[in-house]
């Protein structure tokens, strides 16, 4: 049956008459009003019932691939399905998920989600704005460079400081590095005998704690990993100041092209702050951009107790980190401030097709996102931090990570004051990392012989992956590993507003039961 009504024959126009067409569609995914009332009900009842009951999941399933695949991995669906059994399968999904917002998962830099994160993370889909500029999404567009200007004074960064929200601090490091390296390619800074030859290989400075996404964004950039100029760390793993100082001023001197240097406000093995202050002192005395992989840490800038590890960072040419690693926002949530923003816009400048081209004599009605990162189609992030702080305020959101801190340094003092346990990095923010040491592996660890010690070290590394895996499987905890100058450690990640003093304590008692296991599974 046609909607569209013919065409007299003395008509002039070659348009359809739809004047009596009605307004419906034969196909359609709206659904009736009843349908989309039970639909909200019973889905806001699944989540209440996740967020209540979240403690009493397994940290990780008691489940593997095969039974995972079985349960979800099936042909696309010609047929509709009952909303009931998408509950269904959405409450199996729960049963074979690990929690990051468990009380005792430590296992990586993941902080839960709050609720009203969660109903922000709703609320933004429903809308499913593209935020690429002010023309597209005028109050996302709004709200976003709020929330930028937000997160920018939280960590002391510039009034006049911009930037935009990412993906995570891996998308941040990479959009921050292009626009180092585009800043400092033009010859701004030719004075410098280390940038005069512009055709000389450009390398980056990193410590040899750096996150992986930084000689990755290296690579990408075609600048190559080995331009990326690995430095030493001091016994804190924090970067050594002097051997970067060495180590820029040998490069000079083979003919290189320094143009940045990467600190690390938090790095993720052991969460080590490095001398800020001081780095960027050598950034501006050799005109170096100076970015900060914050990811992780910066937002650790809210705890009293640990400001002072921060001093010099309002001195970066730019900074990355992530709402959705220790502000509780859930994925994906990163951020890229900038302290002087119109670079990136100069880097980006060019790249625009003509049919995004924005005619406005207004500046703000002007702005496109576009102009300081490489994504053009982007979600609507910025919601869930601007509803999550609105809603509990900054200073209930700053205890938490305050608490997370106090909540590693009493895990470390858990471990030094024990017999079968042993420290393995200073604890700065929230990350703890140690190891179980049986006790007929004391004496071995303090002989005078090296070969002997190197023999303890190894089993000692085998006895704690073991143990690892034995935690992660049992489902009453989760912690990760690093390694710490060669020796495999267990990583205990602390960013979770319902962790307690309890779990950190029975977690330390779950890893001595894993420890008791794979001793008997091996005799």
């Amino acid at each position: 049956m046609s909607f569209i009504k013919q065409r007299d024959a003395g008509d002039e126009t070659d348009a359809p008459d739809v004047t009596d067409a009605p307004d419906v569609r034969a196909a359609t995914l709206d659904v009736s009003p009843a349908e989309l009332d039970e639909m909200a009900s019973q889905m806001s009842a699944l989540v209440r019932e996740y967020f209540a009951g979240v403690a009493g999941y397994p940290v990780f399933p008691e489940t593997s691939a095969a039974a995972v695949a079985e349960a979800f991995r099936q042909p696309p669906p010609d047929a509709p399905a009952p909303l009931a059994r998408l509950l269904d399968d959405c409450r199996k999904m729960f049963e074979t998920s690990r929690h990051n917002g468990h009380p005792r998962f430590f296992g990586y830099i993941a902080s839960p989600s709050t609720p009203v994160g969660a109903f922000a993370a709703l609320v933004a889909s429903a809308l499913n704005v593209n935020l690429t500029s002010w023309r597209s999404a005028p109050a996302a567009t709004e709200i976003e460079r709020t929330v930028v200007r937000w997160l920018g004074s939280l960590v002391g960064y510039g009034d006049a400081s911009g930037g935009l929200l990412t993906s995570g601090g891996s998308m941040a490091n990479l959009n921050a590095l292009y626009v180092a390296h585009r800043t400092k390619s033009r010859g701004e800074d030719a004075s410098h005998k280390g940038l005069r030859n512009a055709s000389a290989p450009a390398t980056v400075y990193v410590s040899d704690q750096v996150h992986l996404s930084i000689p990755k964004a290296a690579d990408l950039l075609g600048l190559g990993r080995e331009q990326v100029r690995v430095v030493a760390s001091d016994e804190s793993f924090r970067m050594d100041v002097r051997a970067l100082r060495e180590r820029i001023a040998g490069d000079i001197e083979r003919g290189l092209r320094p143009f940045c240097v990467v600190a690390s406000a938090g790095t993720v093995s052991t969460g080590a702050v490095d001398p800020l202050a001081e780095i960027a002192r050598v950034a501006g005395e050799h005109a170096l951009w100076f970015h900060i992989d914050g990811a992780y840490g910066a937002l650790a800038a809210l705890d009293p107790s640990k400001r002072a590890l921060f001093e010099g960072l309002e001195r970066a040419d730019s900074l990355s980190l992530d709402p959705h690693k220790w502000l509780y926002t859930p994925v994906d949530c990163g951020c890229l401030l900038l302290r002087e923003p119109a670079h990136a816009a100069a880097a980006f400048s060019g790249t625009e097709e003509d049919y995004i081209k924005v005619y406005a004599d207004d500046a703000d009605e002007a702005f496109a996102f576009w102009d300081y990162g490489v994504e053009l189609s982007r979600p609507f992030r910025a919601l869930k931090v601007w509803l999550m702080l609105r809603y509990y305020g900054v200073e209930r959101v700053a205890a938490c990570i305050a608490e997370d801190n106090a909540l590693a340094a009493h895990m470390a003092a858990c471990v030094e004051a024990s017999v079968d346990f042993q420290l393995l990095a200073p604890v700065a923010l929230s990350i703890c990392c140690f190891r179980y040491v049986p006790p007929q592996f004391a004496g071995a660890l303090h002989a005078t012989g090296e070969a002997e010690r190197a023999r303890a070290d190894a089993q000692l590394d085998e006895l704690n992956e073991r143990i690892m895996q034995a935690v992660q499987r049992g489902g009453r905890a989760y912690l990760s590993n690093a390694l710490v100058r060669g020796r495999f450690a267990l990583r205990a990640s602390i960013t979770n507003f319902r962790t307690t003093r309890r779990d950190i304590e029975a977690t330390l008692d779950i890893v001595r039961d894993a420890a008791r296991e794979c001793a008997q599974e091996k005799a």
